[in-house]
């Protein structure tokens, strides 16, 4: 009866819709939050906050029932969740993992009614899911960036056999690649039990993995502007140095790679384009090449303008077909465009790869690790 009440009072209350636009009221309930917290939607238009998880607060009825309104043309295509400030305390299932996008195409005027029963600040989180031997090196400095950790998976070999010298991986968000309850989501991309499995299976060479965890500036570190150069300065100059003197690795490029997804998949990208005397390979899931909403994240036109030797290098690009990653499709295929004229062959030194019902997040991106994997370190 309560729930009904608020329902009926916010459609008299609210605006109603213009001819060409349709209401969408959304209604939460919850358990009391503590205080000084609040919900946010965070989801793929710019009412939502184009998935900023602090950006569109809701408003509160009581202490346990929260709503907001918009207007949406027909036939739009809407996606969301729900948190309450941060992807480290979303809106979970009533089992505790992280769900799925809530959809809904527009058609008419819609009140939706979403029960949240469990946040992932609330629930127990297992610590040291991690296989293998893992280095940390906090607050690591770099030139005119914020300071962040580096992690560090060693082969399982690297401690006994010490002539040994090793292949490195850099990838970005590293604290989403290794540990779950480092995760922004709870999930992470399971590169250590991925590629400690292919080692046994004598199909890839052992590496080294070195995790980059990215930072509040992670929009404009992994761009194509100026903080974005800074960045890859940072990995070249900085970062690797250090790798190669700490660790027993292989300097030479052939034995370098990179790796990334989303805005992580332009700069892994930029990376092995802008310094290939560096890197060899990069890895781009669900990469953010172009989108015409935001029309200083191009790195397809420097590609096509580019004029020079064909690039020594090998590239692994894959999207999927649902959600954010539907977005991104036609900067990606005008990436791939480009590639093939610059003499790139799909096959031998690029993999392109779409998964029509994989989604932007971790989970589906540990799905496809295997595959570049075997790719870049194949024995």
């Amino acid at each position: 009866m309560k729930r009904y009440f608020y329902c009926t009072l916010l459609l008299l209350l609210l605006n109603v819709s213009g001819l060409s636009q349709y209401q969408i009221d959304i209604v939460i309930n919850t358990n009391p939050l503590k205080a000084g917290e609040q919900i946010f939607i965070a989801g793929n238009k710019s009412e939502f906050g184009n998935w900023n998880p602090a950006a569109i607060p809701l408003k509160k009825l009581d202490d346990s029932t929260y709503y907001i309104s918009f207007d949406f043309n027909k036939s739009e295509a809407l996606e969301y969740k729900f948190t309450k400030g941060s992807w480290n305390n979303e809106a979970l299932n009533n089992d505790g993992k992280v769900p799925e996008n809530h959809k809904l195409i527009v058609k008419c005027d819609t009140v939706i009614n979403i029960k949240i029963y469990k946040w992932a600040d609330e629930r127990e989180i297992i610590f040291g899911q991690i296989t293998g031997n893992v280095k940390y090196h906090r607050n690591f400095e770099g030139k005119d960036l914020l300071p962040r950790d580096i992690i560090v998976l060693l082969p399982s070999s690297y401690d006994s056999l010490k002539s040994k010298y090793y292949p490195v991986l850099y990838m970005h968000d590293g604290q989403n690649i290794i540990d779950p309850a480092t995760s922004s989501f709870g999930i992470d991309w399971q590169i250590d039990e991925t590629a400690d499995s292919l080692i046994r299976l004598d199909e890839i060479k052992e590496i080294i993995v070195v995790g980059i965890y990215n930072t509040s500036n992670r929009s404009l570190e992994y761009s194509n502007g100026d903080t974005g150069k800074v960045y890859m300065d940072f990995i070249v100059n900085n970062l690797k140095p250090f790798i190669d003197k700490n660790y027993r690795t292989k300097q030479d490029k052939e034995n370098t790679a990179v790796a990334g997804s989303s805005l992580g998949g332009l700069i892994s990208f930029m990376l092995v384009w802008e310094y290939s005397n560096v890197f060899s390979k990069a890895a781009c899931l669900s990469p953010a090449f172009k989108y015409k909403k935001y029309p200083d994240l191009d790195y397809v036109t420097p590609v096509e303008k580019y004029s020079g030797e064909k690039k020594q290098i090998k590239l692994y690009i894959d999207n999927g077909g649902l959600g954010v990653d539907s977005l991104l499709q036609p900067g990606v295929s005008n990436m791939i465009k480009a590639l093939y004229n610059k003499g790139f062959v799909n096959g031998e030194d690029l993999i392109y790869k779409i998964y029509p019902e994989a989604e932007h997040n971790e989970k589906a991106w540990s799905e496809r690790v295997a595959k570049f994997l075997r790719y870049f370190f194949s024995e």
